[in-house]
C-alpha cells in the first residue's frame, strides 16, 4: 500500500524559517531533565531571548525550547504560533519578508 504524504502546515514552515535567525545553543541533559538543564543553562550564562535551545537527551534525541521574554516553550509550539511572540516578529521584519497579510497571492 502507498504511503500518503504527510501534509506540511505553512504556518509551521514560516514558524521553522522564522526560528533559523534565531540564536542556537547546544546543551546536554546530564543527570537533569531536558526542561531543567534548559533553564540552568540559561540561568548560567545570562541567554537573552529570543533563543533557541537544543537539548541533547540520549544520542538519539534532541529536545528543541525557545527561551523568550514570556518564558520557555517548546520550539514546535513556537513554529506554530509564532505571531504571538513579539521578538520574533523584530527578527522576521530583519529578513526584509513581508507579513503573510501583506503578501499576494
Amino acid at each position: 500500500m502507498a504511503r500518503r504524504r504527510k501534509r506540511k502546515s505553512r504556518r509551521r514552515q514560516e514558524g521553522r524559517r522564522i526560528l533559523e535567525n534565531v540564536p542556537q545553543f547546544s546543551i546536554e541533559c546530564g543527570e537533569d531533565k531536558p526542561v531543567t538543564a534548559a533553564r540552568k543553562f540559561i540561568h548560567a550564562e545570562g541567554i537573552l531571548p529570543p533563543a533557541l535551545l537544543l537539548v541533547k537527551r540520549n544520542e538519539h534525541t534532541t529536545d528543541r525550547y525557545f527561551w523568550a521574554e514570556k518564558g520557555l516553550f517548546g520550539a514546535q509550539y513556537v513554529e506554530e504560533n509564532h505571531f504571538l511572540f513579539p521578538s520574533l516578529r523584530l527578527s522576521d521584519e530583519h529578513t526584509g519578508e513581508l507579513p503573510v497579510a501583506a503578501r499576494s497571492h
